[in-house]
């Protein structure tokens, strides 16, 4: 067993009913390099137990949090991938500010953000299985200085029922992307107020290739954060 600390960056859902949490290294010679802690089940999700704290919380974005692991278990392009030891609490060292986000963003990497197919709702988001295998990180922190939150109705695959979703619409180095949000906290913000698109100013988001999936990886908003989160 080996322990890593971590800015969270990402506490995103993750099917069937956990979360995907990610971050960089907080300190010593690795500092800067992402992690995500794994479980050893199938979909590799994280439970609402395994993030809990000793006193009972749960983990959450922005936390520095030490996390103790058995192993690295990189999966194709997702090469930051670590599996739990689960047997032993997480523990919060700290809250990051945004100057701490600001200061582990990632440089544009033109392999990472490679052209992309469009699902039918989104735009440059998805990724051939052997595109992304060439892909040598699955995680990327961006700064935007604007981002627009559209909430909408999506008509449901293969005929099933439309649902609201929010999506991220942003540009970068010429390019437009229209991305899915897994970020549980401004989905349930943004749904609430209805159908619309809502426009953010200076803005970190963490973008998630996701496992491949019918020969596709595709990629996602994680997180959605901003300065005045840092503040609370």
């Amino acid at each position: 067993m080996y322990e890593r600390t971590i800015i969270c960056l990402a506490n995103s859902r993750k099917p069937p009913s956990g979360r995907c949490v990610a971050g960089k290294e907080y300190k010593g010679a690795r500092k800067g390099q992402w992690i995500r802690p794994v479980s050893s089940r199938p979909e590799q999700e994280v439970s609402e137990e395994e993030r809990r704290y000793e006193s009972g919380k749960k983990a959450q974005l922005l936390d520095i949090v030490t996390i103790p692991l058995e192993h690295h278990s990189p999966n194709g392009h997702q090469v930051e991938n670590h599996v739990l030891a689960d047997d032993y609490y997480w523990t919060k060292q700290g809250a990051a500010t945004w100057n701490e986000i600001c200061a582990v963003a990632d440089p544009y990497d033109a392999v990472f953000w490679v052209d992309a197919e469009n699902t039918h709702h989104g735009l440059n988001d998805k990724v051939p299985d052997d595109v992304a295998a060439n892909i040598e990180s699955s995680l990327k922190l961006i700064i935007l200085p604007n981002l627009e939150l559209v909430v909408r109705v999506e008509e449901g695959f293969q005929g099933r029922p439309g649902r609201r979703r929010v999506r991220a619409r942003f540009d970068l180095e010429g390019k437009q992307y229209l991305l899915s949000v897994t970020d549980p906290e401004p989905e349930e913000r943004f749904l609430l107020q209805g159908i619309g698109t809502y426009k953010l100013e200076n803005v970190a988001l963490c973008i998630s290739l996701a496992g491949v999936w019918n020969g596709y990886a595709f990629r996602l908003v994680a997180s959605v954060i901003t300065p005045d989160l840092c503040k609370a």
